[in-house]
């Protein structure tokens, strides 16, 4: 094989790894799978994360990516087994609220009682969310949407890892397209670095505005954080009176 056959066919070999590793990247798929398999899959069956096989996966047609309403996100979903929390899940908690909501909060991820019960924020920090919701702001919960970062329960509550977040990321990405709030609460240190691509501290974001893709973004604690640091509560309540004030001034 002459020089230049050999360069062209060098070209072409990188060029098409190189758009296969975008595609991979759009879906926040960071490594690399072995032997045709998605990793983190030690059963070897084939993954059925979001539907179709490994290569409508990596797909800019994928069916997450095209879904056009919230129902057709999740069933694109379907058994995800794209990082290691699905082997210790009870249930996939995908999101739960208005689908039109106009505010939308996004939390850390599953704990014990919603891992049990599929819906997001129904424990104990669940009960404080809720209760800023109805008390605080004034809405009923099924006015607003409740989604998190990632959609399984990481074990013993820990924090998620990255490669957690990176394969739960467009999902999340696709709800909040979908949904297209005009605020967005975000929860905690995961929630807030996740959607703002921040390594900032919550505690230098909070009760600032921000926003993400256009959609006006506020940061503050997490209710668990709260649970645990009640003295904190007033901060948590002047970010909610900012987001009242800014959803007055959206209706007005």
């Amino acid at each position: 094989m002459s020089d230049t056959l050999y360069a062209e066919e060098l070209l072409l070999l990188t060029t098409s790894v190189r758009r296969h590793l975008q595609r991979r990247a759009q879906l926040g798929i960071a490594r690399v799978a072995k032997d045709n398999r998605i990793e983190d899959n030690p059963s070897g069956k084939s993954a059925h994360s979001i539907g179709g096989s490994n290569r409508e996966l990596f797909s800019p047609s994928a069916p997450s990516l095209v879904a056009s309403t919230l129902e057709e996100l999740r069933a694109a979903i379907g058994d995800c087994r794209r990082c290691k929390l699905c082997s210790g899940r009870t249930h996939l908690v995908f999101g739960v609220g208005n689908p039109r909501a106009k505010l939308m909060f996004v939390g850390e991820g599953p704990g014990r009682d919603e891992d049990l019960q599929g819906e997001p924020f129904v424990g104990r920090a669940g009960q404080l969310l809720t209760d800023i919701i109805t008390k605080g702001i004034g809405l009923r919960r099924e006015d607003v949407y409740i989604a998190n970062v990632v959609k399984c329960r990481p074990p013993d509550n820990r924090n998620p890892e990255p490669d957690e977040v990176a394969a739960c990321e467009p999902f999340l990405k696709k709800q909040i397209e979908l949904i297209s709030p005009e605020i967005i609460v975000a929860l905690g240190k995961f929630a807030v670095q996740t959607l703002l691509q921040s390594k900032m501290p919550i505690t230098k974001l909070r009760g600032t505005w921000h926003t993400y893709q256009g959609i006006k973004l506020m940061p503050t604690f997490h209710p668990a954080y709260l649970l645990r640091n009640p003295a904190d509560k007033k901060l948590v309540w002047e970010d909610i009176k900012k987001v009242i004030q800014e959803m007055r001034h959206e209706d007005s």
